[in-house]
């Protein structure tokens, strides 16, 4: 793993599937994410991460899944098993709360929503890549759910188109241990960085940091215009 800076202009937090139904209390899939987001202390950290990664003016991009429709699936050749699952559980259902962004980790004002995905690649069938190269943006840090699919799936095809992967280690969460362990093994192998969240903060510090020499300079201007 590299150490990485993050520049507000190059650099993206891409939060994945923030949804009520992943991250709301009563949601379809909450009550089994619930005890690995808690062994991380995911919800904490996404309460500590997003207005850090918004003040540092960090443009931030929602990678959400397919809403659930009835008709999901008709006629199609190859559904896999997960797929099958979430129809039948029709989570994320479109016009139902379930679907409806989580509120406090879904977009606000200024946040750019790609098209969802219909797997676990957030790229995959999408405008993503699309949305984040118009953007300007070489670096991606990922939060959110699942850690060890869409997580995952979004990173690796990331660094695959040539990005910059950041994985934020307890900013994700998985149905059980088996998958954040899953997750850890895996990212050794496509991630630049693993960070866990005040890693994270401390780097956005750093990386907003004005340099001595421009303090310097900026103290120099601002003398010589008070003299004049």
């Amino acid at each position: 793993m590299t150490s990485a800076t993050y520049e507000k202009k190059t650099t993206a937090l891409l939060i994945v599937d923030p949804y009520n139904d992943f991250m709301s209390e009563g949601g379809k899939l909450y009550a089994a994410t619930k005890p690995t987001a808690d062994s991380v202390g995911f919800y904490q950290n996404m309460r500590k991460l997003i207005p850090a990664v918004r003040a540092a003016g960090i443009q931030v991009f929602i990678v959400p899944h397919h809403r659930s429709r009835n008709d999901d699936f008709d006629n199609w050749l190859h559904v896999n098993p997960v797929q099958q699952d979430t129809k039948n559980r029709m989570a994320f259902a479109v016009d139902t709360w379930g679907g409806e962004w989580h509120p406090e980790f879904g977009p606000k004002a200024g946040d750019v929503v790609a098209h969802e995905h219909w797997a676990q690649n957030g790229f995959a069938n999408t405008d993503l890549d699309e949305l984040l190269k118009q953007h300007g943006i070489q670096r991606l840090v990922l939060v959110g759910f699942i850690a060890n699919s869409c997580v995952e799936a979004t990173a690796r095809f990331g660094m695959e188109l040539g990005y910059h992967v950041t994985l934020i280690k307890d900013a994700t969460a998985a149905f059980n241990p088996e998958g954040m362990t899953a997750a850890r093994v895996s990212a050794k192998l496509f991630a630049h960085a693993e960070l866990n969240t005040d890693e994270l903060l401390s780097a956005l510090s750093e990386s907003t940091r004005v340099p001595a020499e421009e303090q310097t300079d900026s103290s120099l201007v601002s003398a010589h215009r008070s003299k004049n």
